[in-house]
């Protein structure tokens, strides 16, 4: 399936993790004030299909180091719950959009893109070292994740007063969650055998 355009450019279009959100030219000022509200039906949903994904992925260590495979019907649904996940924190919690996310997690009901690549011949023994591979990666998406907060309290404001999210500040917090992304899609769901950039584009 073809991805939407993404408004910010990628430096790593290629990876088989991609994600993007298309950035929103006017917010609503009183929203902000009540989107977590507006979402507890999903947060509800999505922590139980949290739930459900993290046996997926138990399931799936398993399946890749017996058939160098995710289950094809697993991977596809996987890929659902965290594109739901993502609608669901896009709007809830990033603030960047302001449509009602879907119950549902297809690709193309959201202004929000993301696509993983099924992976036909996943190594068998990465699954046991990937966790510690990453470790740059958490080190440093730990300093990333507290500059986003910052920079969301201050998109908070300027959205309540402006109607408008920064865009620099946008990119941040979109790069931040990509980079999030392709480690999660590398070293915990097993999807990829590829090694995350160390970029947010």
């Amino acid at each position: 399936m073809e991805a939407t355009t993404p408004p910010v450019a990628t430096a790593a279009p290629d990876y088989p993790a991609r994600f993007s959100v298309e950035y929103p030219e006017r917010l609503s000022h009183w929203k902000v004030l009540v989107k977590w509200l507006l979402a507890f039906p999903h947060l509800i949903i999505v922590y139980l299909l949290q739930l459900v994904a993290s046996l997926m992925v138990l399931v799936a260590f398993f399946a890749v180091l017996f058939t160098k495979k995710w289950p094809r019907g697993m991977f596809d649904f996987m890929v659902q719950i965290q594109r739901w996940t993502l609608n669901v924190a896009t709007y809830a919690f990033t603030l960047m959009r302001d449509e009602y996310p879907p119950f549902g997690g297809e690709e193309g009901e959201y202004p929000l893109s993301f696509q993983v690549d099924y992976g036909e011949n996943l190594s068998r023994w990465m699954i046991f070292v990937k966790w510690l591979l990453v470790l740059p990666h958490l080190i440093i998406l730990t300093f990333l994740a507290v500059a986003a907060w910052v920079v969301l309290i201050i998109a908070w404001f300027a959205i309540l007063f402006t109607g408008r999210y920064p865009r620099g500040m946008f990119d941040f917090v979109v790069g931040t969650l990509r980079w999030w992304i392709r480690v999660q899609a590398y070293a915990h769901w097993l999807m990829t055998d590829r090694y995350p950039p160390f970029s947010l584009k």
